[in-house]
């Protein structure tokens, strides 16, 4: 065989091999990644995009937005494809508001995802997509924003930067206002441009909440309490305005106040809603259901006299009066007036113990209220065989058990009503449906109910512990309350924490506003009638002519 035909023959085989090498290739190719592959150039020439849903906006009464959501950007970055990250980040800090030292970190981070900022406003997010920058990512998003910044804060809450509530009824509600997320799909061409769109899951928007509360008295509530954190510098305080009639809440204000926009700058005690969350003891506006007990039970009338020496004991324990007196006879009405501990403490001994355990009950204490907001504390109320040989002589005077600032308006309002306790609420509509006004139930009689609401007029008379919140044209009537706070390190009565109240309604026969007043560890002055008392004032003066409520003397 020639040299030649030796070169064909050796050209021939390699051709062979190298067709064999081919059709290997390809079967590999075909057989075994080809799904692997098949899915690669899917993933680069179809994209699924998440579309988020509208969460809800929430309100106030009268349709004010408290708030609101509106469409952002999550920016994230692939540091692989950035060519010159100097170069860039002088470009891009300024419109993500970080330095460029510290935008720098993130490009150098040896990752394919980096988040750059999460929610970030639809109006500088689209002046970044302008730069056009190769490697960055824009995932949609919305940003909540609270229009009214501290206004009803903490009852509002707020939600975290994956757009879940994290507090108040942005927690509470969150199913309701999420809405459901929706699904487009792009289809790409070989160079990435898009060719067509489909939306394959329509976005479901959240419903809107509209609250009962009213912005124009939220805001002075929460400008009153301020006044009483400048005055007596306590370590916070609450109030809330209830129509008693239907139980529902028109303003409910915590201070220190909380930008619901910056939550995260507030400490834990101010970021709390304490209307519903704190536990106190009442100290003498439970008196007034002591008295209810009885007068229902008929141990006492109004009228009846009490001989009272300056104290009284029962069992161990001594109970005396706020302010030293000698001996006098008062009557009930007097003693609920004058807010007598020796006196409510007889009363409480012809109640007796286990009468006065159902009574306390029955108002709804040592049970949450049933109110739409999370975090609500039940109150801690004694059962009857946990009594003590000197419970009768602190119990009925609020000592012993605690509250919420919202169940002691919801018993007051009872009072209030005619007799009928019912769950107070806060949401006016979902989605415009109007939620109902709860049934409630029957505590007191309506007799008893016009007797007490008497009684709780003289508080605020010549004579009574709180003649000081008068109001022309309005009758009122209300109740102060003082109570010492337990001191943590001794497990005993501190003498210098004390909490300081007032709870009351006008006017007072026909009552159509309810107010309660609560300052925590108040500094200089510690009684509810010195510190609580000119709050609740100040609040009903503003409210009552608000609301178009006429006076009635």
């Amino acid at each position: 065989m020639g040299l030649t035909e030796r070169r064909i023959g050796l050209l021939f085989a390699l051709f062979l091999a190298l067709l064999a090498i081919a059709a290997a290739r390809a079967t590999w190719l075909g057989a075994i990644r080809g799904p692997s592959l098949q899915a690669m150039a899917s993933t680069q020439q179809v994209e699924q995009l998440v579309v988020p849903a509208r969460r809800g906006a929430i309100s106030d009464r009268n349709g004010i937005e408290l708030a609101v959501s509106e469409p952002a950007d999550d920016i994230a970055v692939t540091p692989y494809l950035i060519k010159s990250p100097l170069k860039v980040a002088r470009r891009l800090a300024p419109l993500l508001g970080m330095s460029q030292v510290e935008l720098l970190d993130k490009l150098a981070q040896k990752s394919g995802f980096v988040y750059l900022a999460r929610n970030l406003p639809g109006t500088r997010s689209a002046k970044i997509k302008k730069l056009d920058i190769a490697g960055l990512q824009f995932i949609p998003s919305s940003r909540r924003e609270y229009p009214r910044k501290w206004l009803a804060s903490q009852v509002l809450g707020w939600v975290g930067t994956d757009g879940n509530g994290l507090a108040g009824l942005e927690y509470a509600r969150d199913s309701v206002l999420r809405g459901t997320n929706g699904t487009r799909r792009i289809v790409k061409d070989a160079l990435g441009e898009p060719i067509t769109l489909q939306e394959t899951q329509r976005a479901k928007p959240g419903k809107d909440l509209r609250l009962t509360l009213d912005s124009e008295l939220q805001g002075k509530v929460e400008d009153v309490l301020a006044q009483v954190g400048a005055a007596w510098r306590p370590k916070g305080a609450t109030a809330l305005i209830m129509d008693p009639s239907s139980n529902t809440i028109l303003a409910m204000a915590n201070w220190p106040r909380v930008d619901a926009n910056d939550s995260a700058a507030a400490p834990a005690y101010a970021a709390q809603n304490r209307a519903v969350g704190f536990n106190y003891e009442p100290g003498s506006t439970f008196k007034a259901f002591t008295v209810a007990g009885a007068l229902t039970e008929k141990v006492v009338t109004p009228t009846d006299i009490f001989h009272l020496p300056p104290s009284i004991t029962v069992a161990d324990r001594t109970i005396k009066e706020a302010h030293d007196r000698g001996t006098v006879d008062l009557t009930t009405k007097q003693i609920l007036a004058q807010s007598s501990n020796v006196g409510t403490v007889r009363i409480g001994q012809r109640l007796g113990a286990p009468s006065f355990d159902r009574w306390v009950r029955r108002f709804g204490f040592g049970a949450k209220t049933g109110v739409e907001l999370p975090a609500e504390e039940s109150g801690q109320v004694l059962t009857l065989d946990k009594y003590s040989g000197s419970s009768m002589g602190n119990l009925p005077i609020g000592q012993g058990e605690s509250v919420t600032p919202l169940q002691l308006a919801t018993a007051y309002a009872a009072i209030a009503n005619g007799g009928i306790l019912r769950s107070p609420r806060i949401i006016g509509d979902v989605g415009g449906v109007r939620s109902p006004t709860p049934p409630g139930t029957r505590v007191i009689s309506q007799k008893v109910a016009a007797q007490l609401r008497d009684m709780l007029e003289g508080v605020v008379e010549v004579g009574g512990t709180a003649s000081q919140v008068a109001i022309p044209g309005y009758s009122i009537a209300g109740k102060t309350g003082t109570a010492n706070k337990i001191d943590p390190a001794t497990g005993e009565y501190s003498k210098s924490r004390f909490i300081g109240s007032f709870v009351g309604f006008a006017p007072a026969h026909k009552p159509k506003l309810l107010v309660t007043v609560m300052v925590d560890e108040p500094q200089g002055e510690i009684y509810g009638s010195e510190v609580a008392a000119p709050a609740f004032k100040e609040i009903m003066r503003f409210a009552l002519p608000y609301l178009g409520i006429p006076p009635n003397r």
